[in-house]
């Protein structure tokens, strides 16, 4: 009788289960450190108007805000460079919010991101995916 109910009901769903477990960050390949963010080879959209606006704006702060306050980014690519290129990636929505993601964590505390050297400085490494 046991032998029956196990035939029953969890045969099938050894039959028909997936693994369990899917690693979140992916292939140590995606891990390397490509200059520039690998955003070179990206093929170019058709962006809309939302995002070439942001674009304006991020790129006013890049030219004359930030040179006069000086670089305080702890990551690469710094955090308004990562926002204009989620943007470009992911469009204006998804973009601005992960863009407000990355300013949110943006301090000098030790994380749990890759590490890169440049021009004898650590930085943390974070691409947008």
């Amino acid at each position: 009788m046991r032998f029956k109910l196990f035939v029953l009901f969890f045969l099938p769903i050894l039959v028909h289960a997936s693994p369990g477990f899917y690693a979140p960050w992916g292939k140590d390949a995606d891990l390397e450190y490509k200059p520039g963010g690998g955003v070179e080879n990206q093929v170019p959209q058709e962006r809309s108007i939302a995002v070439r606006t942001a674009e304006h704006i991020i790129r006013f702060h890049q030219n004359v805000l930030s040179p006069v306050d000086g670089p305080r980014s702890h990551f690469r690519p710094s955090s308004s460079a990562y926002m204009m290129q989620s943007m470009q990636k992911h469009g204006f929505i998804k973009g601005f919010l992960m863009g407000c993601d990355r300013l949110m964590r943006e301090n000098s505390d030790e994380w749990v991101y890759r590490k890169i050297e440049e021009n004898g400085k650590l930085y943390k490494y974070d691409p947008p995916r």
